[in-house]
């Protein structure tokens, strides 16, 4: 048993080195390099604007500017509400020149969920969508007591070309309770004098996961944890200047995209193809018309691609990669054929930055003969993977047994923002506790077969379901709610609410009405799609609600 963790057996199949160098530098310096080197080489492609080096580099060092007019600076936090959009590089880069962190915080959000990560980050500044603010982001600003708010459209930075049927929506709304976000750039200087030294230690990022309490935990990734995946990307799936670009496809407030789209695009100077939201025939357009290869895309992307008129017209991404959600072999075979790319495995989490796992490029993921899980993959370079009894985490685990996956390398986070008890749960002897039951085989491939918590994972996002229980419970007619995922074909799993209701609420209520009255509280993702009524709740002799009988 030791002896084969020792032999690291997946070093077979790398076709890369099996370690890297530490990072040297941050990817805020690596940008300022490439922008020095390639002045004029595209770094952003917004439809049909190409943004180069340079100018990216002009904006942000204003964004600094603006920045430190408003009193933020080393250590502060600035939260993004924003899509995919040329200014998320923008804020970010802006963000990093002044020393600050950045707390991505997804559109999607309702005013509640919006307000507590803003509290909890303690943000000095929020930017984000006109829209947004025009929604649920005033009151929670508000709430919040965020000092300073920028404002934006994803119609700024656009080209001269005709309007993309994506943008067919869009407005920009002039908001004077707002700085404007182009307006205060145009406004303020070119010049490094706001530029603050950075350090690999320093705090580049906090980004929300959910945990066991069923409440968001901010995750702290360090410039040199970053730093260090980004590079793993760029080695791992050979992207090379002037060969390569990134297809920004999965969001970018998201670890995927903050590192797989942004960070290896800032790292290894290529350019990053955006188109404000996903969407499968403009995803299609770019890629195509702009010479994309390479993307990372949670499966339901890959399925909307694969069900679009457009899948057999050839030209897409030479380099597809997936991860977030369980993927069945099924899925990649039929991409593949119909789209002409096979889909690599990844696997990571928030607290690792990203991935941990990967099919290595150009290798086939083999099937789990008992689950009929297809594998993850091998670990990173630098990674140490091991599986572990679920009750007793100093007991490791044969190849071939079922167990709690746990890592250590050079990836893994700092810890959650000023939660010590939780991080210090995260962590056995120095081993960060994934809660995903896992298996290796005697190859060294890894498969995810369980989840030893009991999260949901919806179309990649993750979704707790203590979250959407509180919410339901604030329904007059309910009783007891439970919510679990249940596969869907589409999304990987969707949300279900199985609920009893109180005797004296004499109203009808029908599903609709409870997903509804979801939807105005949660994001999209976590409103439920199924929604049941019982008589009672199965439950364990225990009291506590039998997911296991709710999931059918």
């Amino acid at each position: 048993m030791t002896s084969l963790y020792a032999s690291k057996p997946w070093l077979r199949h790398y076709r890369v080195p099996h370690r890297l160098a530490l990072p040297t530098s941050t990817l805020r310096d690596s940008f300022a390099g490439n922008a020095a080197a390639t002045p004029h080489a595209t770094a952003i492609q917004y439809f049909d604007r190409a943004i180069s080096f340079a100018e990216l580099d002009d904006l942000s060092t204003r964004m600094a500017a603006l920045l430190a007019r408003l009193g933020i600076g080393p250590g502060d936090r600035v939260a993004l509400s924003l899509q995919n959009n040329p200014q998320f590089a923008i804020a970010q880069l802006g963000a990093w020149k002044r020393g600050a962190a950045i707390v991505p915080v997804s559109p999607m959000y309702q005013q509640e969920e919006l307000e507590y990560q803003l509290i909890d980050s303690g943000a000095k500044a929020w930017i984000g969508l006109d829209s947004l603010f025009a929604g649920p982001a005033a009151p929670a600003l508000a709430g919040a007591g965020v000092s300073h708010v920028i404002t934006t459209s994803e119609l700024d930075f656009l080209g001269p070309g005709p309007l993309s049927s994506v943008l067919a929506q869009s407005q920009k709304l002039h908001l004077p309770e707002t700085l404007d976000f182009t307006t205060e750039l145009a406004r303020m200087p070119c010049a490094s004098d706001h530029v603050v030294p950075l350090r690999l230690d320093d705090l580049a990022h906090i980004v929300y996961t959910s945990g066991t309490t069923g409440k968001p935990k901010g995750a702290m990734g360090l410039h040199r944890h970053i730093a260090f995946n980004s590079n793993v990307f760029r080695t791992w799936m050979d992207l090379q200047p002037g060969q390569d670009s990134v297809l920004g496809m999965a969001p970018l407030f998201h670890i995927t995209g903050l590192v797989a789209h942004l960070g290896v695009a800032m790292l290894a100077g290529i350019p990053l193809v955006l188109f404000h939201r996903f969407h499968p025939g403009e995803a299609f357009r770019m890629a195509r018309r702009y010479n994309a290869t390479f993307s990372v895309a949670s499966i339901t992307a890959y399925l909307a691609l694969r069900n679009h008129p457009d899948a057999g017209k050839g030209g897409f991404l030479a380099k597809c990669f997936t991860g977030g959600a369980a993927v069945a072999p099924a899925v990649t075979e039929d991409f593949e054929r119909h789209c002409g790319c096979y889909i690599h495995n990844t696997y990571g989490l928030t607290e690792v930055n990203s991935p941990s796992h990967s099919v290595p490029y150009g290798t086939r993921a083999p099937v789990h003969g008992e689950s009929g899980a297809l594998a993850i993959g091998v670990p990173i370079p630098n990674c140490e993977a091991r599986i572990v009894d679920t009750v007793d985490p100093s007991r490791v685990l044969p190849p071939g047994e079922p167990g709690e996956l746990l890592l250590k390398g050079p990836f893994v986070f700092e810890g959650y923002w000023n939660k010590p008890e939780a991080t210090r749960a995260a962590f056995h002897d120095g081993w960060f506790l994934t809660g995903d039951v896992a298996i290796m085989d005697a190859d060294g491939w890894f498969y995810i077969v369980d989840r030893k918590k009991d999260m949901i994972n919806a179309s990649g996002y993750k979704v707790w379901p203590r979250e959407v229980e509180d919410v339901l419970y604030r329904h007059p007619a309910v009783r007891e709610a439970a919510v679990v995922g249940v596969p869907d074909a589409y999304r990987g799993e969707s949300v279900k609410a199985v609920l009893s209701l109180r005797p004296d609420y004499t109203a009808p209520v029908t599903p609709e009405e409870i997903v509804a009255f979801c939807r105005q509280r949660l994001a999209p993702y976590k409103a439920p799609r199924v929604v049941e009524f019982l008589d009672d709740l199965p439950k364990t002799p225990s009291g506590k609600f039998l997911r296991r009988a709710l999931r059918t």
